[in-house]
Parts: C-alpha cells; structure tokens; sequence
C-alpha cells in the first residue's frame, strides 16, 4: 500500500476537473451523463469476467495487466481527447477497471484477519485523504495554463506516475494463498465451467439475507455518489457561479477533515459499533446535500461546511460499509461473489449518469435530491440489517449455550 499515493495524488488532481473537462470541449451534459452510463454498462461485462480472470490469472497479473488498460491507456486518450467519441473510447477502455478492483480486493483481504479488514480500508482512506490534500495544486494548473491545458498535463502526469506505481506494486507483492490455490483450480476449468459456478454462487447469495440487504445498502451508496462525483463540480460552476480554479480547494478541506478524524477520532471506534458509524455517516451526508441545494449563488461559506460534512460521512460509512461487505463473503469463494455482486451493483447504478444529466437538465436541483432520497431509504434498510444481523448473532450465542 506505500506505493498508493502515487495513484492516489494525480487522481486527485484531475477528478475534479473531469467533467468542466469535457464541457470545456464541447461536451453537454446530457452527454456527460450517457458517457458515464456507457461506461458504467461496459463495467457490467468486466464486472462479470473479473472474477473468471482473477482466478486464472492470479490476483498479481490480473491486477498489473488490467490496471495498465484500464488507467495507463484510459489517462492517455483523456489526456488527448477533442471531442465525445474520444471520452467515449476512454470510457469503455476505463470499464476494464472492475478486473484489477476485485484482483486488489481479493489480494487485500485473502491473507487478512476478518477483525482487521476495517483497518486496513481504513488505511487505504487515510491515503486517499492524503491525496487529497495535492489538489488544489489542480486548481493552480488549472487557474496558470487554463482548464484544457491544465488538465491535458493532469492526465499526462497521472500516465507516467499510475504506469510507474502499477509495476512497482506488482514487484512488491505476493500472490495471496487462496489465490493459488484458485489459479490451480482453474487452470482445467473453461468458461462454461465457471458460469455454472456463477449459477451456483447467485443461488447460495440468494440465501445470505444479511448480505442481500447490507449489499442493497452499498448499491444506494454508490448510485448516489456517482450523480454526485458526476455533477457537483458542474453545478457549483453553473448554478453557484463559484470559480473553476477554487474547485481544488474543497477536495483539500475534506481531506483536512478526513485527516483530523482519523488521527484523532477513528482510532477511538469499536468494531462492535460498525452500523452505528454507518448511520452517523450517512446522516452527515444528508445534511451535506441539503447545505447544497440551499446554498445560495457564490455562497462559499455553506459549501465549506457542506464538504466538511459529506467528507467525515464518507470516512464514517465507506470503510465499515466495505469491510462489512467483505466479511459476510467466504474466502475460497470470494472472487466469484465480489463478480456476482459488481454485475448487480453495476446494473442498478449504470443509469445514474444518464438519470442525472436528464433531471439536471430539468432542473440542476433534482440530482441532489435524488441523492438525497437514497439516503434516507439507505437509513430505513440499514436499520433492518442491524436488526437481522443482531437476531442471528443471539441465536447463535443461545445455540452455543445449549
């Protein structure tokens, strides 16, 4: 994981300028929204290869070979693109990424204690909140060369230190044990083998309620994220009139935030209280998109506190919400669920770009509350998972006692 940053910071830079990017040249919003949706289809096909793919090739060089596909050639079409098809072409390349994201899941965890996976997504916020403390220096490009130009050098920047990181990483790790035990397996089994697998693995999930319903919880999350990550940016530029060169500022307060909180708050958490720091982040989150919608033109001052707060609900939610994930799933079949799952998460959530770029063209108002609105039914399913999963864990203690 020291290797992160080196992903992590020029991300940063660029991902808040994404979609000024594409309008810049030429690009409408409707169209903005199609590409994300295209992409997010295309996710749908890698989503359900990934796990075939992370079996056969082992965790190690699905990760590297998928990885410089879907970032080191995604970065570089970006980093030339004049006009749609072009971001459409990165778009579809940049869907390959779901290969690599259930190979590094899989080589986190595999080898890792279920009590100490909160942790270590936790440290991979802690590095991603580090990264974003580097952005505003996106803004200072942005404000010295323009926004093209700016952002061609982001892209070009993140080619080069994306590239470098995806190979030292691949020469610093090991192959997890259940990885090659699972490379072995597969290499006499073909295509239709594993689809059955996949049938058989639906089946068993079909039967998990804890993980059906923490799942649905986590596919709300991402829908809503994705309106947001999409369309923010564009909606403090157009409807705010805030400056394009201070965008950078806000992604550097959420991670002041986010650092604060993790040196001197979430070292406090116990795991036992997991779905309470869910609820209390998803809260904060929807306080945030409230600040937004209220937020008068040029206001900074509400969209400060508006960012203070959806930075500590994602600190709050994203690593207990993903470690819960992982620890309802069960090693040996991890890479086949995480796939089944993706395909799922992806098929719900690829309409939101095309969702966001028609209702913000409605009104640039509704996609947050859209947004919004997934809260709040978030809240009601988390409740019913609290329940659930606290009914089976006294059954088991009364089975126990027996």
């Amino acid at each position: 994981m020291v290797v992160e940053p080196m992903f992590i910071i020029p991300y940063s830079l660029f991902v808040t300028y994404a979609s000024l990017y594409m309008l810049e040249l030429g690009v409408n919003e409707q169209q903005i929204g199609i590409i994300t949706s295209l992409g997010l289809a295309v996710q749908i096909f890698s989503s359900f290869i990934s796990g075939f793919l992370t079996d056969r090739m082992g965790r190690k060089r699905a990760l590297l070979i998928f990885d410089m596909l879907s970032w080191s050639v995604a970065t570089l079409i970006w980093a030339v693109s004049q006009n749609f098809w072009f971001f459409v072409a990165a778009a579809i390349v940049n869907a390959f990424q779901k290969v690599p994201h259930i190979a590094w899941t899989c080589l986190l965890v595999e080898d890792t204690e279920p009590k100490q996976r909160s942790m270590v997504y936790t440290v991979l916020q802690f590095i991603t909140v580090v990264g974003g403390l580097f952005a505003p220096v996106g803004g200072l490009m942005v404000n010295k060369m323009g926004l093209i130009s700016g952002v061609r050098l982001m892209y070009l920047i993140s080619f080069f230190s994306m590239t470098s990181m995806f190979i030292i990483r691949h020469l610093m790790t090991h192959e997890t044990t259940v990885g090659i035990k699972k490379r072995r397996e597969s290499s006499n089994m073909n295509l239709k083998h594993t689809l059955f697998d996949y049938v058989k693995t639906g089946r068993n999930l079909l039967n998990n309620y804890p993980l059906l319903l923490i799942f649905s919880i986590y596919v709300l999350f991402q829908f809503q994220l994705t309106i947001q990550n999409t369309y923010l940016s564009i909606y403090l530029t157009e409807k705010l009139t805030l400056s394009k060169s201070i965008l950078g500022v806000f992604p550097a307060i959420s991670s002041v935030c986010m650092l604060f909180l993790l040196i001197f708050v979430i070292p406090r958490f116990r795991e036992e209280f997991n779905f309470h720091y869910i609820a209390i982040g998803f809260s904060f989150m929807m306080v945030s998109c409230i600040l937004v919608l209220t937020a008068k033109s040029g206001n900074m001052t509400q969209i400060i506190f508006s960012t203070i707060l959806s930075s500590a609900g994602l600190l709050l939610s994203t690593p207990y919400l993903e470690a819960t994930v992982a620890n309802v799933m069960e090693d040996d079949s991890r890479a086949n669920v995480s796939s089944i799952l993706q395909v799922i998460l992806l098929l719900f959530i690829s309409p939101a770009g095309i969702i966001g770029g028609v209702t913000y063209k409605i009104d640039p108002r509704i996609p947050f509350l859209l947004m919004l609105g997934t809260m709040i039914v978030s809240m009601v399913l988390l409740s019913f998972t609290t329940k659930l999963i606290n009914r089976n864990e006294d059954v088991k203690k009364k089975l126990i006692n027996l």
